[in-house]
Protein backbone atom coordinates (compact mmCIF):
# COMPACT_ATOMS: atom_id res chain seq x y z
CA UNK A 1 0.00 0.00 0.00
CA UNK A 2 1.37 3.42 -0.97
CA UNK A 3 2.09 5.84 1.84
CA UNK A 4 -0.25 8.80 2.11
CA UNK A 5 1.46 12.04 1.09
CA UNK A 6 1.73 15.46 2.69
CA UNK A 7 3.53 18.28 0.85
CA UNK A 8 4.75 21.35 2.72
CA UNK A 9 5.59 24.10 0.23
CA UNK A 10 8.17 25.80 2.40
CA UNK A 11 11.34 25.09 4.33
CA UNK A 12 10.33 24.55 7.94
CA UNK A 13 12.48 24.56 11.03
CA UNK A 14 13.56 20.96 11.69
CA UNK A 15 11.89 20.92 15.12
CA UNK A 16 8.53 21.96 13.67
CA UNK A 17 8.85 19.47 10.82
CA UNK A 18 9.53 16.66 13.30
CA UNK A 19 6.49 17.67 15.35
CA UNK A 20 4.32 17.34 12.24
CA UNK A 21 5.87 14.00 11.23
CA UNK A 22 5.26 12.60 14.72
CA UNK A 23 1.54 13.22 14.24
CA UNK A 24 1.36 11.22 10.99
CA UNK A 25 3.68 8.20 11.25
CA UNK A 26 3.89 6.20 8.05
CA UNK A 27 3.06 9.17 5.83
CA UNK A 28 5.38 10.41 3.12
CA UNK A 29 6.14 14.00 4.17
CA UNK A 30 8.15 16.32 1.96
CA UNK A 31 8.98 19.91 2.88
CA UNK A 32 10.68 22.22 0.41
CA UNK A 33 10.14 25.67 -1.04
CA UNK A 34 11.46 24.43 -4.39
CA UNK A 35 8.18 23.20 -5.87
CA UNK A 36 9.73 22.54 -9.30
CA UNK A 37 11.27 19.31 -7.96
CA UNK A 38 8.13 17.85 -6.37
CA UNK A 39 5.59 17.80 -9.19
CA UNK A 40 4.95 14.07 -8.68
CA UNK A 41 4.38 14.47 -4.95
CA UNK A 42 2.05 17.42 -5.52
CA UNK A 43 -0.01 15.32 -7.93
CA UNK A 44 -0.38 12.61 -5.25
CA UNK A 45 -0.70 14.77 -2.12
CA UNK A 46 -3.64 14.22 0.21
CA UNK A 47 -2.69 17.23 2.36
CA UNK A 48 -0.87 20.38 1.25
CA UNK A 49 0.48 22.91 3.71
CA UNK A 50 1.17 26.41 2.34
CA UNK A 51 -0.45 27.36 -0.95
CA UNK A 52 1.64 28.72 -3.81
CA UNK A 53 0.15 29.96 -7.05
CA UNK A 54 2.76 27.99 -8.99
CA UNK A 55 1.20 24.68 -7.91
CA UNK A 56 -2.30 25.56 -9.14
CA UNK A 57 -2.14 23.74 -12.53
CA UNK A 58 -0.95 20.51 -10.92
CA UNK A 59 -3.57 20.66 -8.17
CA UNK A 60 -6.48 21.44 -10.46
CA UNK A 61 -5.55 19.26 -13.43
CA UNK A 62 -3.64 16.27 -12.03
CA UNK A 63 -4.31 15.72 -8.34
CA UNK A 64 -7.21 13.36 -7.59
CA UNK A 65 -6.36 12.62 -3.94
CA UNK A 66 -6.27 16.08 -2.39
CA UNK A 67 -8.52 16.45 0.65
CA UNK A 68 -7.17 19.41 2.61
CA UNK A 69 -5.12 22.57 2.01
CA UNK A 70 -3.76 24.66 4.89
CA UNK A 71 -2.72 28.18 3.88
CA UNK A 72 0.03 30.15 5.59
CA UNK A 73 -1.99 33.38 5.37
CA UNK A 74 -5.27 34.60 6.80
CA UNK A 75 -6.56 35.81 3.46
CA UNK A 76 -7.57 33.22 0.85
CA UNK A 77 -8.80 35.52 -1.92
CA UNK A 78 -5.80 34.66 -4.14
CA UNK A 79 -6.74 30.95 -4.27
CA UNK A 80 -9.01 29.38 -6.93
CA UNK A 81 -11.85 29.02 -4.43
CA UNK A 82 -14.56 27.92 -6.85
CA UNK A 83 -12.38 25.20 -8.37
CA UNK A 84 -11.27 23.91 -4.96
CA UNK A 85 -14.86 23.79 -3.75
CA UNK A 86 -15.82 21.77 -6.83
CA UNK A 87 -13.03 19.33 -6.01
CA UNK A 88 -14.42 19.02 -2.44
CA UNK A 89 -11.13 20.19 -0.94
CA UNK A 90 -11.32 21.47 2.63
CA UNK A 91 -9.45 24.76 3.02
CA UNK A 92 -8.15 26.11 6.30
CA UNK A 93 -6.46 29.46 6.85
CA UNK A 94 -3.91 30.94 9.24
CA UNK A 95 -6.41 33.30 10.83
CA UNK A 96 -5.45 34.11 14.41
CA UNK A 97 -1.66 33.81 14.23
CA UNK A 98 -1.29 37.51 13.43
CA UNK A 99 -3.15 39.00 16.38
CA UNK A 100 -0.09 40.23 18.31
CA UNK A 101 2.07 41.35 15.40
CA UNK A 102 -0.68 43.11 13.44
CA UNK A 103 -2.19 44.82 16.48
CA UNK A 104 1.29 46.15 17.25
CA UNK A 105 1.53 47.51 13.71
CA UNK A 106 -1.90 49.12 14.03
CA UNK A 107 -0.78 51.02 17.11
CA UNK A 108 2.54 51.87 15.50
CA UNK A 109 0.54 53.60 12.76
CA UNK A 110 -1.83 55.25 15.21
CA UNK A 111 0.92 56.54 17.49
CA UNK A 112 3.25 57.41 14.62
CA UNK A 113 0.69 59.58 12.84
CA UNK A 114 -0.82 61.07 16.01
CA UNK A 115 2.51 61.93 17.62
CA UNK A 116 4.06 63.04 14.28
CA UNK A 117 6.76 60.35 14.27
CA UNK A 118 6.54 60.21 10.48
CA UNK A 119 7.37 63.94 10.30
CA UNK A 120 10.18 63.61 12.81
CA UNK A 121 11.79 60.71 10.92
CA UNK A 122 11.86 62.88 7.81
CA UNK A 123 13.25 65.73 9.89
CA UNK A 124 15.99 63.51 11.28
CA UNK A 125 16.97 62.42 7.76
CA UNK A 126 17.25 66.09 6.74
CA UNK A 127 18.75 67.28 10.07
CA UNK A 128 15.77 69.57 10.62
CA UNK A 129 14.66 70.63 14.12
CA UNK A 130 10.94 71.34 13.71
CA UNK A 131 7.93 71.01 16.04
CA UNK A 132 5.65 69.83 13.20
CA UNK A 133 2.61 71.29 15.00
CA UNK A 134 2.42 68.32 17.37
CA UNK A 135 -0.70 68.50 19.56
CA UNK A 136 -2.83 65.34 19.36
CA UNK A 137 -2.95 62.25 21.57
CA UNK A 138 -4.91 59.02 21.34
CA UNK A 139 -6.12 58.78 24.95
CA UNK A 140 -9.92 58.98 25.30
CA UNK A 141 -10.45 59.04 21.53
CA UNK A 142 -12.78 56.69 19.62
CA UNK A 143 -11.41 53.81 17.59
CA UNK A 144 -13.62 51.99 15.11
CA UNK A 145 -12.54 48.47 14.19
CA UNK A 146 -14.00 46.87 11.07
CA UNK A 147 -13.69 43.12 11.49
CA UNK A 148 -13.59 41.99 15.10
CA UNK A 149 -11.85 38.65 14.80
CA UNK A 150 -8.63 37.76 16.62
CA UNK A 151 -6.80 40.86 15.32
CA UNK A 152 -9.70 43.20 16.02
CA UNK A 153 -10.22 41.81 19.51
CA UNK A 154 -6.53 42.20 20.41
CA UNK A 155 -6.60 45.74 19.02
CA UNK A 156 -9.68 46.53 21.11
CA UNK A 157 -7.97 45.13 24.21
CA UNK A 158 -4.91 47.34 23.70
CA UNK A 159 -7.10 50.36 22.97
CA UNK A 160 -8.57 50.07 26.44
CA UNK A 161 -5.09 50.67 27.89
CA UNK A 162 -5.33 54.12 26.26
CA UNK A 163 -8.82 54.66 27.74
CA UNK A 164 -10.28 54.66 24.24
CA UNK A 165 -13.92 54.28 23.33
CA UNK A 166 -14.05 51.18 21.14
CA UNK A 167 -16.59 50.65 18.37
CA UNK A 168 -16.70 47.41 16.40
CA UNK A 169 -18.27 46.44 13.10
CA UNK A 170 -18.84 42.81 12.23
CA UNK A 171 -21.24 40.86 10.04
CA UNK A 172 -22.91 39.06 12.94
CA UNK A 173 -23.21 42.12 15.17
CA UNK A 174 -22.30 39.85 18.10
CA UNK A 175 -20.91 41.68 21.12
CA UNK A 176 -17.44 40.86 22.43
CA UNK A 177 -15.06 41.87 25.21
CA UNK A 178 -13.39 45.30 25.06
CA UNK A 179 -15.82 46.61 22.42
CA UNK A 180 -18.20 49.23 23.83
CA UNK A 181 -20.67 49.17 20.95
CA UNK A 182 -21.03 46.80 18.02
CA UNK A 183 -22.35 47.71 14.58
CA UNK A 184 -23.22 45.71 11.46
CA UNK A 185 -22.12 46.53 7.88
CA UNK A 186 -25.48 48.13 7.03
CA UNK A 187 -24.75 50.69 9.77
CA UNK A 188 -21.46 51.88 8.21
CA UNK A 189 -22.84 55.37 7.57
CA UNK A 190 -23.62 55.71 11.29
CA UNK A 191 -20.37 54.07 12.41
CA UNK A 192 -17.80 56.12 10.45
CA UNK A 193 -18.69 59.64 11.65
CA UNK A 194 -18.12 58.54 15.26
CA UNK A 195 -14.52 57.41 14.79
CA UNK A 196 -11.23 59.23 15.32
CA UNK A 197 -9.39 56.15 14.05
CA UNK A 198 -10.84 53.73 11.51
CA UNK A 199 -9.06 50.36 11.44
CA UNK A 200 -9.75 47.87 8.64
CA UNK A 201 -9.04 44.24 9.50
CA UNK A 202 -11.58 42.76 7.08
CA UNK A 203 -11.00 40.00 4.51
CA UNK A 204 -11.45 40.78 0.82
CA UNK A 205 -14.85 39.60 -0.41
CA UNK A 206 -17.39 40.78 -2.94
CA UNK A 207 -19.05 42.71 -0.12
CA UNK A 208 -15.89 44.45 1.12
CA UNK A 209 -14.18 45.25 -2.19
CA UNK A 210 -14.29 49.01 -2.71
CA UNK A 211 -16.06 49.56 0.62
CA UNK A 212 -13.98 52.68 1.26
CA UNK A 213 -14.92 54.94 -1.61
CA UNK A 214 -15.58 58.68 -1.95
CA UNK A 215 -18.81 58.42 0.02
CA UNK A 216 -17.15 56.58 2.91
CA UNK A 217 -14.39 59.17 3.19
CA UNK A 218 -16.92 62.01 3.19
CA UNK A 219 -18.61 60.36 6.17
CA UNK A 220 -15.38 60.30 8.21
CA UNK A 221 -14.20 63.13 10.45
CA UNK A 222 -11.68 65.47 8.83
CA UNK A 223 -9.45 64.72 11.84
CA UNK A 224 -9.77 60.93 11.43
CA UNK A 225 -6.94 58.55 10.56
CA UNK A 226 -7.49 55.45 8.41
CA UNK A 227 -5.51 52.26 9.08
CA UNK A 228 -5.70 49.41 6.55
CA UNK A 229 -4.05 46.09 7.38
CA UNK A 230 -6.82 44.01 5.79
CA UNK A 231 -6.63 43.85 2.00
CA UNK A 232 -5.75 46.62 -0.45
CA UNK A 233 -8.81 46.47 -2.73
CA UNK A 234 -11.10 47.21 0.21
CA UNK A 235 -9.95 50.82 -0.23
CA UNK A 236 -10.37 52.74 -3.48
CA UNK A 237 -6.88 54.28 -3.60
CA UNK A 238 -7.89 57.08 -5.98
CA UNK A 239 -10.66 58.07 -3.59
CA UNK A 240 -8.22 57.83 -0.67
CA UNK A 241 -5.70 60.14 -2.34
CA UNK A 242 -8.45 62.65 -3.07
CA UNK A 243 -9.70 62.50 0.53
CA UNK A 244 -6.18 63.10 1.84
CA UNK A 245 -5.53 65.96 -0.58
CA UNK A 246 -8.87 67.64 0.20
CA UNK A 247 -8.44 67.22 3.95
CA UNK A 248 -11.52 65.02 4.23
CA UNK A 249 -9.41 62.79 6.50
CA UNK A 250 -6.20 63.62 8.37
CA UNK A 251 -3.97 60.69 7.51
CA UNK A 252 -3.55 57.03 6.67
CA UNK A 253 -1.41 54.09 7.75
CA UNK A 254 -1.31 51.49 4.98
CA UNK A 255 0.16 48.00 4.93
CA UNK A 256 -1.82 46.67 1.95
CA UNK A 257 -2.57 48.07 -1.49
CA UNK A 258 -4.63 47.45 -4.62
CA UNK A 259 -1.42 46.57 -6.50
CA UNK A 260 1.60 45.14 -4.65
CA UNK A 261 4.35 46.17 -4.62
CA UNK A 262 2.89 49.67 -4.55
CA UNK A 263 3.85 51.24 -7.91
CA UNK A 264 6.57 53.89 -7.67
CA UNK A 265 4.31 56.39 -9.42
CA UNK A 266 1.65 56.16 -6.69
CA UNK A 267 1.14 59.58 -5.06
CA UNK A 268 0.81 57.82 -1.69
CA UNK A 269 4.60 57.50 -1.48
CA UNK A 270 5.09 61.27 -1.32
CA UNK A 271 2.22 62.23 0.98
CA UNK A 272 3.40 63.58 4.32
CA UNK A 273 0.27 62.38 6.15
CA UNK A 274 0.69 58.76 5.00
CA UNK A 275 2.76 55.96 6.53
CA UNK A 276 3.50 52.91 4.36
CA UNK A 277 4.70 49.42 5.22
CA UNK A 278 5.20 46.71 2.55
CA UNK A 279 2.53 44.18 3.60
CA UNK A 280 4.59 43.21 6.64
CA UNK A 281 2.10 43.83 9.45
CA UNK A 282 1.82 40.12 10.19
CA UNK A 283 5.54 39.37 10.16
CA UNK A 284 6.84 37.93 13.41
CA UNK A 285 9.55 35.63 14.71
CA UNK A 286 6.82 33.27 15.94
CA UNK A 287 4.85 32.94 12.69
CA UNK A 288 5.69 29.37 11.67
CA UNK A 289 5.44 27.93 15.17
CA UNK A 290 2.01 29.50 15.68
CA UNK A 291 0.70 28.13 12.38
CA UNK A 292 2.09 24.67 13.09
CA UNK A 293 1.30 24.34 16.79
CA UNK A 294 -1.94 26.30 17.03
CA UNK A 295 -3.54 25.29 13.73
CA UNK A 296 -1.79 22.54 11.76
CA UNK A 297 -1.23 19.98 14.52
CA UNK A 298 -4.72 20.31 16.07
CA UNK A 299 -6.15 20.02 12.55
CA UNK A 300 -4.06 16.93 11.75
CA UNK A 301 -5.34 15.22 14.88
CA UNK A 302 -8.93 16.08 13.98
CA UNK A 303 -8.40 15.03 10.36
CA UNK A 304 -7.07 11.61 11.34
CA UNK A 305 -9.94 11.04 13.79
CA UNK A 306 -12.88 12.55 11.93
CA UNK A 307 -11.69 12.92 8.33
CA UNK A 308 -11.96 16.74 8.50
CA UNK A 309 -9.92 19.51 10.13
CA UNK A 310 -11.87 21.88 12.37
CA UNK A 311 -9.69 24.95 13.03
CA UNK A 312 -10.12 27.93 10.67
CA UNK A 313 -12.17 26.09 8.07
CA UNK A 314 -12.94 28.49 5.22
CA UNK A 315 -16.55 29.00 4.15
CA UNK A 316 -16.29 29.08 0.35
CA UNK A 317 -19.50 31.06 0.02
CA UNK A 318 -18.31 33.79 2.40
CA UNK A 319 -14.75 33.77 1.04
CA UNK A 320 -13.11 33.53 4.46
Amino acid sequence: MMARTMVINKALDETLLQEIEQEIPGWHVIATKNTDKIADELAEAEIILHWKQAIEPIILEQNKQLKWIQTWSAGVNSLPLEALEQKNVTLTSATGVHAYSISETIFAFMLGLTRKMNAYVRGQANKEWHHADLKLEIHNKTIGILGVGAIGQETAKIAKAFSMNVLGLRHSGKETAYVDEMYTPDQLATFLPECDYVVITLPLTEATEGMFNNEAFRLMKDSAILINIGRGPIVDEEALVQALEKGEIAGAGLDVFQVEPLPKESPLWEMENVMITPHTAGSTEHYDERVVRDIVIPNIRQYLKQGEPSVNVVDYHKGY
